[in-house]
């Protein structure tokens, strides 16, 4: 589904008769260009690393986002117990513990509800294990994406349907869309206004 409405086309300056394949197009641009699904809330799986005595990560996708029945945006979390690195040996007691149940390495869940994050800015801190076993390895899943289309999101979409209905390459007349053309004139497409719109919801994956 497109970022813009029909009825929302005049009041982004389009004319009433722009195509809805236009919208669909500049919306599939928007969301390549973010790296996401979706601007939409969607559910997404992560598995990131976690600095050495550090508890805390950062989601890729923003903003994070509670989708009902769900109170809270994370759905699920499984973290891997550190394991020494070569030619070190446990260094404290809940360490020997833990190695003397084979524990490093190891996958555990660990209770969404005990885990402190913000939506806005994707942090997730987790509580610190009963025995003080420090974790190496995060796996979580969680919503996230706009409830509401802000106002810049629909700018944005509607600047890309202008851009491509003035780039002489592209035909306004014909009913049907090239998905490649439009991937090709993307770099004059999504221009500095519209990347400027879309910085906030661009992912930060990393890889």
């Amino acid at each position: 589904m497109g970022y813009l409405q029909a009825s929302e086309y005049t009041t982004y300056g389009l004319t009433a008769e722009t195509s809805d394949e236009w919208i669909t197009m500049a919306s599939a641009l928007m969301d390549s260009y973010c790296q996401r699904t979706t601007l939409n809330p969607a559910q997404y799986v992560e598995r990131l690393r976690l600095t050495a005595g550090a508890r805390t990560v950062l989601l890729s996708n923003l903003p994070l986002v509670v989708v009902a029945p769900a109170t809270i945006p994370l759905v699920s979390l499984l973290a891997r117990f550190a394991a020494p690195r070569r030619g070190e040996l446990p260094q404290t007691m809940a360490e020997e513990i833990g190695a003397a149940f084979s524990l490093p390495g190891s996958w555990t869940t660990v209770d969404v509800n005990s885990v402190d994050y913000f939506s806005d800015t994707g942090e997730m801190t987790l509580t610190q294990h009963i025995l003080g076993l420090p974790y190496n390895e995060v796996e979580v899943t969680y919503t996230a994406g706009l409830a509401t289309l802000p106002d810049a999101v629909k700018v944005a979409c509607a600047q890309i349907v202008k851009n491509a209905q003035a780039t002489p390459a592209f035909n306004v007349q014909k009913t049907k869309m090239d998905t490649m053309q439009m991937q090709y004139f993307s770099d004059s497409l999504l221009d500095d206004q519209v990347r400027s719109l879309l910085r906030p919801y661009v992912s930060r994956r990393m890889g």
